[in-house]
């Protein structure tokens, strides 16, 4: 069972900014996202912990990279629509891939009294796992909304074109049962009302974890 995300728990979106759908600077010249659905998905969440009265907060990137269109100078930088930060948000600004390096995020959830966090958001295999990962290692207990994360297609060192869902996938999978739980916006949102006896936690490095083959939730 996963019990009801209470007060104890934040909504942290990640780099939900315009500039994540410039694809060719992320894909190249066939640049492409999975998930056509994320940014609906983001709102709904969005949404939901601000109705429930939960902590919602976000990281915004403000790339080093000189041709990045992650920069607050540039239109591309700013929030996607309905995604805005809000008065009593945690908004942290970040230029690495962690939201915990070089930020304060870990200091203000600690201080909101923060012991669970529900992850979402752009790139799910670039800001999104690097975050959770840490955020698990950090004694988090961290759920991944993996269809409100999206990516695009990586070109490899060999110049092959990898389909942005096969990376989406490959990412959630490495971070599912180690470093966090993945759960749908669906659930996510029914756990703001109560317990959720269908689902599993199968978050890894715990005393109680299950063995890695029975992380299946």
């Amino acid at each position: 069972m996963i019990v009801q995300f209470g007060p104890d728990t934040a909504l942290l979106l990640i780099d939900v900014q315009k500039g994540v759908h410039v694809y060719s600077h992320w894909g190249g010249p066939n640049g492409r996202m999975n998930n056509p659905a994320c940014e609906d998905n983001l709102r709904a969440l969005l949404g939901g912990f601000r109705a429930a009265g939960r902590q919602v907060s976000f990281t915004r990137h403000d790339s080093k990279e000189p041709d990045s269109p992650l920069k607050f100078s540039l239109p591309t930088g700013a929030q996607l629509d309905g995604l805005e930060t809000a008065a009593g948000d945690i908004v942290v600004e970040k230029d690495v891939n962690s939201g915990f390096i070089g930020t304060n995020l870990e200091i203000e959830l600690r201080r909101a009294g923060i012991r669970r966090l529900v992850v979402a958001g752009y790139f799910t295999n670039f800001c999104v796992e690097t975050t959770v990962r840490m955020a698990g290692n950090m004694g988090y207990d961290v759920y991944l909304v993996e269809d409100a994360c999206a990516t695009c297609n990586r070109l490899d060192r060999k110049g092959i074109d990898h389909d942005p869902e096969l990376v989406h996938d490959i990412a959630v999978a490495a971070m599912h049962g180690e470093f966090c739980t993945a759960i749908s916006t669906r659930d996510a949102l029914g756990l703001l009302g109560g317990d959720a006896p269908a689902l599993a936690r199968a978050q890894g490095n715990e005393s109680t974890s299950a063995k890695p083959e029975l992380r299946i939730a």
